[in-house]
């Protein structure tokens, strides 16, 4: 039972997580968006590098990609509290129950890893180059968001029929 609560509680802990990123960049649009817009300008990236062509300079792609970026992570948010909610009611059940129950959470998870690691560190980082600035560099925060999201799936994905025997010694 233990093993059952412990990656529910980390699919809610995610759950809060990508809900609280969600919640401060629509309540505080500009702040995050200025971040955005300076990743897609790449004026902040070393200057006369040679990939300047891939730049987009106009303010409502920009706009299109932050509420891309926030639909991403309210999508996660979602998928994890609905998820969470659904490993929270399958905890008693039976080990095919459980894993059954794991759906929402794995996609909201996998979608929390994509939106993290695809739209910040690849896309992002690699293609705007936004490793190159200094002010505008998220990609230490990305690879901690979706190294974390990510060690949640594959504890949650691992399954527990094998450790359920330690959770119920009057089965054996």
């Amino acid at each position: 039972m233990i093993l059952r609560i412990s990656k529910t509680l980390m699919v809610f802990a995610i759950a809060l997580f990508a809900s609280l990123v969600a919640f401060d960049n629509i309540t505080d649009y500009s702040t995050n968006f200025d971040f955005v817009r300076h990743v897609l300008l790449m004026d902040t990236t070393f200057p006369g590098n040679g990939i300047m062509y891939r730049a987009i300079t106009s303010p409502p792609l920009h706009h299109v990609a932050y509420v891309g970026i926030i639909t991403l992570e309210t999508a996660t948010a979602a998928l994890c509290w609905v998820g969470g909610n659904r490993l929270w009611c399958a905890r008693r059940g039976s080990h095919m129950t459980f894993q059954r129950a794991k759906g929402f959470a794995i996609a909201g998870l996998t979608l929390g890893f994509l939106t993290w690691q695809v739209a910040f560190m690849s896309v992002g980082g690699e293609w705007f180059g936004m490793w190159m600035s200094k002010q505008w560099n998220g990609m230490p925060d990305a690879f901690r968001f979706f190294i974390t999201i990510l060690s949640v799936l594959i504890f949650l994905s691992h399954r527990d029929d094998a450790l359920e025997i330690l959770d119920r010694p009057d089965d054996l």
